[in-house]
């Protein structure tokens, strides 16, 4: 069975790694029929499920960048050509509909009719013979038109028909919405990509997702609302205890998930409390990127303040409520290496982590023009040898973007030993120089730039020019 999946037009990247990230989670066996990022109209076809169109719904339910799923009656690149195509695939259910109330429905992509024009696309329907009445508020079934257009063309590319299934996840967007929430800075997370990055994570029911950089909280918030069991930690307590009544705990309370959430810490990736076996089904991080101040963790540069500070009154510094925690520059290299190294030691078999990175620049500039060159800030995407990159989604800003990097966890006897024991005797050696490598300086040159505007967009080294990856669907036999 084949479904007509709608997704929304942005984020375009992010659509097919949610999704199959979800079809894993859920163990939905998918195949993608038809797929292109320029269009929000994919096909999908549903393998050895038991009920397919259940499995379809339950498919992009919790699914953000999804509109609604629709069981696919008719594909063509011309109204001709769907008709017939109607007539092939989906004529043998249609007695099971022709009592029932319905609609139809219209949705043209770069492209609007009159209504006279809508009803004559309609009433070229006529041959479904359908006796139920027509009800516009709630009819028992929907059926949607779809026109897929090129811009500026008066002739559609191809040409959908559909029966309503199910909605996507998006009405999660409004719960979650920073607008309405209790606690939230500066740097929160968008309510949509934070609960994009947790499906990315895989959070179900049964799971633990941790994150490192927790701030107020948004990616656990996510990961919470789809049944993950979370907690946090930060560089600076503060963050998560916050004040006023208003605190990461009250973000839960608000939202009743606060049962899934165990607590958050005050602690960095280099001063982590947390045991070193494998027990983390998930951690989800957009890590400071040090753009308006230098990277810091916890910590002195001088050695006479690495011990336990004891006070004139005898008591411990620490232990004081107003204690503020030392801090000492960070490399932002170092950073992503130490995440990559404290994902590879906690992460259970098939664990997810998912991490945020800046990439300076955008593939066209204001104008739409593409640059001459390259610029040579960009990062390359972080590696580990028991860790695979399963995707990577650039979000787009005015002139610079940033990515989303899924991983997974793989099994031990998969791991390259080689390759892992040259990374294992890398870090002893930077370990061994103390903290003389590390230093604030690495994304000086992204600072200014993210300041001043860049003057020259820059192409993403590792995601190619977007491709068409549809094929043309098989008519029905």
């Amino acid at each position: 069975m084949e479904y007509m999946v709608r997704f929304i037009q942005m984020h375009e990247e992010f659509r097919r790694p949610e999704l199959d990230a979800i079809a894993e989670l859920l163990e939905i066996d998918i195949t993608w029929v038809a797929y292109d990022e320029n269009s929000p109209f994919a096909i999908i076809a549903i393998n050895q499920a038991d009920d397919p169109t259940a499995a379809a719904k339950g498919l992009v339910s919790r699914a953000i960048m999804v509109s609604a799923v629709f069981e696919l009656w008719g594909f063509g690149d011309s109204y001709d050509t769907l008709h017939a195509d109607i007539k092939d695939r989906s004529s043998h259910v249609w007695p099971s509909y022709q009592e029932c109330s319905f609609r139809f429905e219209m949705d043209a992509y770069h492209s609007s009719h009159t209504h006279a024009q809508r009803r004559g696309i309609f009433e070229s329907l006529s041959y479904m013979a359908f006796r139920g009445p027509i009800v516009m508020s709630t009819p028992n079934e929907r059926f949607t038109i779809f026109e897929d257009y090129d811009l500026d063309s008066n002739v559609p590319k191809q040409v959908l028909f559909g029966r309503y299934l199910g909605e996507g996840g998006r009405k999660a967007m409004s719960t979650y919405d920073l607008k309405k929430r209790s606690y939230i800075s500066t740097t929160s997370m968008d309510a949509e990509l934070s609960l994009v990055t947790a499906n990315m994570a895989q959070c179900a029911p049964g799971k633990l997702a941790y994150d490192p950089f927790m701030g107020t909280g948004s990616f656990p918030v996510s990961c919470a609302h789809f049944g993950s069991a979370v907690f946090g930690s930060d560089l600076d307590g503060r963050s998560i205890r916050g004040k006023k009544g208003r605190s990461v705990m009250s973000n839960f309370k608000q939202y009743s998930t606060a049962s899934l959430y165990f607590g958050g810490l005050a602690a960095d990736l280099t001063n982590s409390p947390l045991h070193t076996r494998r027990f983390l089904d998930a951690i989800v991080c957009d890590p400071p990127y040090g753009v308006r101040e230098g990277l810091k963790v916890l910590g002195h540069a001088k050695e006479s303040l690495q011990h336990e500070v004891i006070l004139n009154n005898g008591m411990k510094a620490h232990l004081q409520a107003d204690y503020i925690p030392p801090k000492r520059p960070y490399s932002f290299l170092r950073m992503l290496d130490d995440i990559m190294d404290f994902s590879a030691s906690r992460l259970v078999n098939g664990g997810r982590l998912c991490m945020w990175m800046p990439v300076a620049g955008a593939p066209e500039d204001a104008d739409g023009d593409t640059a001459g060159e390259q610029e040579t800030e960009e990062y390359a995407i972080p590696q580990h040898p028991a860790l695979v990159v399963v995707s990577e989604c650039t979000q787009y800003f005015n002139k610079w973007s940033r990515r989303l990097l899924t991983y997974k966890r793989i099994p031990d006897e998969e791991v390259d030993a080689e390759a892992l024991a040259a990374v294992q005797l890398l870090r002893l050696q930077l370990e061994s120089n103390g903290h003389a490598d590390l230093g604030a300086n690495d994304l000086n040159a992204f600072r200014k730039k993210y300041f001043q505007g860049f003057k020259t967009p820059l192409f993403q080294q590792f995601h190619p020019e977007p491709r068409d990856q549809s094929r043309t669907p098989e008519p029905s036999t």
